[in-house]
């Protein structure tokens, strides 16, 4: 029987040759938003990996939407000009697909990089003050600037404008990100989201946010591409954001247009009590996908063939998606295909590393 896992997928007009995903993972490597030659390595080599879909890690939609002052950002010209090497390369060598993830990291910004302790950078030294949905910090970090009328509009804005520049980048899919404590997420919880007009309170008013940066992505995303969001399905926290709320969500997602949601968790606050085990955020993905009828994406320690092609066959997601453990062994794909008995796809000039070459046979590159 034919794996699902190596099964194509159709998402509008996109073809996708299997159903592995690349998820976007910061690099904290930029310059002022703009790759760097770190990139090309790094998206080269997971463009080759045998997965169907490789998205470009979180890219912020203007300077202080970042987490720290090296990450990604499609906030200007220049943040596209400095992409487009990559981008180019992994249309030129690499057999996947290419989306892109477009953030606001919302009152968790203005720290130091990962492998610095994330610590918060003060403004006079060289931080900014971050933007959430109430003025309430992230424990240890800086202050946000509560948005008022005008700071959503130009939120909204700058996340129109990303869409843009992605879409002649040549992006095939765009992703939103909405989830792990960043601005949509501040909105959507309650543990973050104080207000008390239109965008606080009920469920209905928390979404609001979300929804319009959605519908506004969407209004200029072509109809042809598919265009995702990445959601926390629960804050792990008593009277925090719910699986049942993220299904409420989506039903008005799927609405305006929605075409996946990654089904991530956490992130809202640092009480959080997780539950972790392989596939653990999986169960709140397959709720949302058969109540709501959405393509989902699973994510959360899948880390073997057989796990994910579970997942998929048993229909509890539609896609998987690896994230550490691609930068870990960046052709599990290509040794998930050997151990499930499928064809993969492999640059011409790797061709000899194919199984069957060693054994003396000769097999062309799938394509």
């Amino acid at each position: 029987m034919a794996s699902k896992l190596f099964s194509p997928l159709a998402l509008r007009d996109l073809k996708l040759p299997n159903r592995i995903v690349v998820s976007p993972m910061g690099q904290y490597s930029a310059n002022d938003g703009c790759v760097s030659e770190w990139h090309l390595m790094h998206l080269g080599t997971l463009s080759v990996s045998g997965a169907g879909l490789l998205i470009i890690e979180a890219s912020a939609v203007n300077p202080s939407a970042r987490l720290s002052p090296h990450d990604c950002g499609l906030w200007s010209d220049a943040n596209a000009a400095a992409l487009e090497p990559a981008v180019q390369f992994c249309r030129k060598f690499g057999g996947a697909k290419l989306g892109l993830q477009l953030w606001h990291a919302g009152r968790k910004g203005s720290v130091t990089v990962a492998w610095e302790g994330q610590k918060p950078i003060p403004v006079d030294k060289g931080g900014w003050a971050p933007a959430g949905a109430s003025a309430i910090p992230y424990p240890g970090r800086n202050t946000p600037i509560a948005l008022d009328a005008e700071g959503i509009r130009s939120a909204i804005a700058d996340h129109v404008d990303a869409a843009k520049r992605a879409d002649a980048l040549g992006i095939d899919l765009l992703e939103v990100h909405g989830a792990h404590g960043y601005l949509i997420h501040n909105f959507l919880s309650p543990t973050t989201n104080k207000r008390t007009d239109e965008y606080g309170g009920s469920l209905e008013n928390r979404m609001r946010f979300g929804l319009e940066v959605f519908k506004a992505v969407r209004d200029v995303w072509p109809e042809r591409k598919p265009l995702g969001i990445r959601l926390s399905t629960t804050d792990w926290v008593d009277g925090g954001w719910e699986v049942e709320d993220s299904i409420a969500f989506v039903h008005k997602l799927k609405a305006l247009g929605c075409d996946y949601v990654t089904a991530s968790s956490g992130g809202s606050v640092p009480e959080q009590r997780l539950n972790v085990y392989p596939g653990y955020q999986v169960p709140n993905g397959e709720r949302i996908r058969q109540e709501t009828g959405m393509c989902t994406m699973a994510v959360g320690l899948i880390t073997e063939p057989r796990q994910a092609e579970d997942i998929l066959s048993s229909g509890k997601a539609d896609l998987v998606a690896l994230g550490r453990g691609m930068l870990y062994n960046p052709r599990w794909p290509w040794h998930a295909a050997v151990e499930l008995g499928e064809e993969f796809y492999y640059p011409k000039q790797y061709e000899r590393s194919h199984p069957t070459m060693r054994a003396g046979d000769f097999l062309k590159p799938a394509r």
